[in-house]
């Protein structure tokens, strides 16, 4: 598979370039706004064509495009790769609004053409394990869900993303998203309605920077998740808890393959082993494969619809301070 990257990004240099040739990709081309950066990275990155124009891009001889501009830019470069031709593997989120989501998605599906959302966490060793674990039914039936996901946004990361809400800026589409697609990859359905509220705690200039939620979810599981940018200290969690054992990890709420889960039944406590792998190159291997048709990818168009709904409805609640339906426009 030959790939353009739309987008000369910090993500695409640290994981995603690797990830594609280890699953047996070829980075052909790389798109910039900056003449100078398209020219500079593409050298840096042993990438034969850096260009200015998506066109031209598109034009080339690339069977995918990889997105990862900023989040306002998605929706409009994806129609295009989609008339084009291409398959699409698009950061989180989709788009600004659930309804450009859908739209990118199911005009993917009218064309034949493999759309994927790059949602990291469902393809890590520990979530894979901690799922098999629910799943297999060794804690019972799920009562509860808490998502510890309040980091420290390091400074090279934060630019728009702490002060530049056009570009869909703020904590909620930048985490919200992953930890709803998250919930979603363990317990196999979909939040029903959430509440929430939502601050600035150092880092955000007219967006939020922090936010607690709680959401509903059909079967009556409760999930609690925080989600920040600015704790330095802090250290990330997921804990699912049922009727007969409870299911505690720690430092698995990141792209790198670390951490640790303790499995607590009557029998006591166990440590549970997981898979160490690349989280990014397993879910190019299943994008590859799905574009292949072979299967699907890790995370899909809708899947990537479904976490951006979640955020939306976060968003909403938070900022109106009541109980918020989650609408997922039919997909």
């Amino acid at each position: 598979m030959r790939w353009g990257l739309i987008g000369a990004s910090t993500i695409a240099s640290e994981h995603m370039i690797g990830a594609m040739r280890a699953a047996g990709g070829e980075v052909a081309s790389v798109l910039s706004s900056s003449a100078d950066r398209a020219e500079s990275y593409a050298a840096e990155h042993d990438i034969p064509v850096g260009v200015t124009d998506l066109d031209a891009l598109l034009d080339g001889d690339i069977d995918a495009v990889y997105i990862s501009t900023t989040n306002e830019k998605h929706f409009a470069q994806a129609m295009a790769a989609i008339a084009a031709g291409k398959h699409v593997l698009c950061e989180k989120p989709l788009a600004m609004t659930v309804a450009d989501a859908a739209t990118m998605v199911r005009a993917a599906a009218d064309a034949g053409l493999t759309f994927g959302t790059n949602h990291h966490l469902r393809n890590a060793g520990s979530h894979l394990a901690m799922r098999d674990l629910v799943q297999s039914g060794r804690i019972g039936d799920v009562l509860s869900v808490r998502v510890f996901h309040a980091v420290h946004l390091p400074p090279h990361l934060q630019g728009w993303r702490i002060d530049n809400p056009e570009a869909g800026g703020g904590v909620i589409p930048d985490i919200v998203v992953h930890d709803a697609d998250t919930v979603r990859f363990h317990l196999g359905e979909d939040p029903a309605e959430v509440v929430a509220m939502q601050t600035a705690s150092g880092l955000g200039q007219g967006v939020e920077d922090s936010v607690m939620s709680v959401w509903a979810m059909p079967s009556g599981v409760q999930v609690l998740t925080h989600e920040s940018f600015t704790h330095r200290f802090a250290s990330s969690g997921f804990e699912v808890h049922g009727t007969k054992g409870s299911i505690v990890a720690k430092n698995v709420m990141t792209q790198r393959p670390v951490g640790e889960i303790t499995l607590r039944t009557e029998a006591g406590e166990e440590a549970v082993p997981f898979e160490t792998h690349n989280l990014y190159a397993r879910s190019l291997g299943l994008f590859h494969d799905a574009a292949n048709g072979k299967g699907r990818p890790s995370a899909d168009g809708v899947d990537g619809v479904k976490s951006l709904a979640v955020a939306a409805a976060v968003a909403k609640a938070a900022k109106s301070g009541q109980r918020t339906p989650v609408d997922y426009l039919g997909v």
